[in-house]
């Protein structure tokens, strides 16, 4: 247990940061679910929009450090490639 006033109140940041960061990281992982499974169904449309917003959270995700900017990139990318594969199919 923290001691010093600062260190309490360091302690409180903390706890609010991470129950933040948790929300917003299990939101992402919600939101490339969906994508996943409309590209499984074979909904272009709908895949295409729920992209859109995956990529919005992701963006905004890496760029306030929640998960990687590479890794965001990177998740961005293959959906992209599925939903391009799918269309094309």
């Amino acid at each position: 247990m923290p001691n010093t006033k600062s260190a309490k109140k360091r302690l409180l940041q903390n706890v609010e940061r991470r129950a933040r960061n948790r929300s917003l990281r299990s939101d992402l992982r919600t939101q490339c679910r969906k994508v996943r499974e409309a590209i499984k169904a074979a909904d272009v449309e709908r895949a295409e929009t729920e992209f859109r917003l995956a990529t919005k959270k992701l963006d905004r995700a890496g760029a306030r450090n929640i998960i990687h900017r590479n890794a965001a990139a990177r998740l961005k990318s293959r959906m992209s490639a599925k939903i391009k594969a799918l269309k094309q199919a």
